[in-house]
């Protein structure tokens, strides 16, 4: 954002549940001064001041968020539900930009203030969807960061064409990372897809973000060849692995498999999809993996669920993570943020002096009791302003 050029205090505003305070913001960071006689003032009414959040992983271009019920049907693996996805995207008269816009302004308004958004690359659409993405995230840069991911979700050997596809959406810029999907479970050729996709990304310097659902030995075979891969080209910090099943049930290598992924510098995502695939975070982070959480597809043709509300997240993870104590429920949310930020490249918004003023306000106790009671979003500021009101945009 540019810069404001202001001085904002929110008055009687309690930062991560303390004590009330009269937080003083300036040019859209946290300021250590106090505010002036011409300071604009904000009365936040004792409320709570928590963090945004980060979405790492989520399909925005997928979505029927705004639309009529879609009536799904049985579907048998990624490859039926990929056509299904394709069913949708021509079947509905709203375009992908207008959906996706919808869908994201929407996720300011519970408090998000970055996403990693994954946009279907095939033959099927072409680049359509990546650009109304694109659009949707053009429309909104005043309050939501956005990077795009250009995902290979109906293969790349099995889906011909679709190498030359992400080349292109990398060549325009109209995406900021590259995708993959499964390279031996689902596309049948790890080394094919893993070499496409790295030697893009070397040759763009771009980041990586690969869809790992396979586990087991062809789960941890692949998580090593990323290793090998990000290794050889010096891709420590722009590599995620998201989903990434393998680790879930890796008990013998988990530990091994771990550290190397921390001194590789690859991160890791989860959706906390159940307590038996969710990652677990305090484990990998023992070993210097980032983790973030996303809200991966919201009601498109794989399921009928989903918000992209990431304190809903938050609380989905410490569910499945099992959390019972104040700083399980605490770290869940943390996760979501701050681990969340690191992972997209962005600094915290941890209230300290310099930081960005990006935060949200809800009535409350304390942050575990946040988590649990899932409150509405008073307001969401972003750098300073106030971008959203009770579940509505300003």
């Amino acid at each position: 954002m540019a810069e404001q050029n202001r001085t904002t205090i929110f008055r009687d505003v309690r930062p991560m549940g303390g004590e009330p305070v009269d937080l003083v913001v300036a040019d859209g960071r946290v300021s250590a001064e106090a505010g002036g006689d011409a300071a604009e003032v904000v009365d936040c009414g004792g409320r709570i001041a928590l963090p945004t959040l980060v979405d790492a992983h989520i399909h925005p271009d997928k979505t029927t968020w705004g639309e009529p019920w879609y009536t799904r049907r049985p579907a048998r693996g990624i490859a039926e539900l990929g056509e299904q996805d394709a069913e949708v995207f021509r079947n509905t008269p709203t375009s992908v930009a207008v959906r996706a816009e919808r869908l994201m302004g929407h996720a300011v308004t519970r408090g998000t203030r970055a996403m990693r958004a994954h946009a279907d690359i095939a033959p099927a659409y072409g680049l359509e969807g990546l650009q109304g993405v694109r659009t949707a995230a053009e429309r909104l840069a005043h309050a939501l960061d956005v990077k795009i991911v250009a995902f290979p979700q109906h293969g790349v050997r099995r889906a011909p064409g679709t190498d030359a596809l992400l080349e292109e959406a990398l060549r325009t810029g109209t995406a900021d990372l590259v995708g993959g999907i499964d390279p031996e479970g689902f596309d049948g050729d790890p080394d094919g897809q893993l070499d496409l996709v790295f030697g893009l990304a070397d040759r763009y310097r771009v980041g990586v973000d690969i869809h790992l659902h396979d586990s087991g030995p062809v789960g941890a075979r692949t998580m090593r060849a990323i290793i090998e891969r990000t290794r050889a080209l010096d891709l420590g910090g722009n590599v995620t692995v998201s989903h990434a099943f393998g680790m879930t049930g890796a008990e013998e290598d988990f530990d091994t498999l771990a550290a190397a992924l921390g001194e590789a510098g690859i991160a890791l995502t989860t959706v906390a999809p159940s307590p038996e695939r969710v990652l677990p975070v305090a484990r990998l982070r023992e070993h210097g993996v980032r983790v973030g959480v996303g809200s991966d597809g919201v009601r498109d043709s794989w399921s009928p669920f989903g918000d992209a509300d990431m304190l809903h997240r938050a609380h989905l993870l410490a569910k499945a993570s099992r959390a019972r104590l104040d700083e399980q429920l605490s770290d869940a949310f943390l996760t979501a943020a701050h681990d969340g930020a690191a992972l997209a490249g962005l600094p915290r918004a941890d209230f300290e002096a310099g930081a960005p003023a990006d935060f949200l306000l809800v009535e409350g106790e304390c942050l575990p009791q946040v988590v649990v009671d899932l409150p509405e979003r008073q307001a969401v500021v972003r750098a300073g302003r106030v971008v959203a009101r009770r579940g509505r945009l300003v």
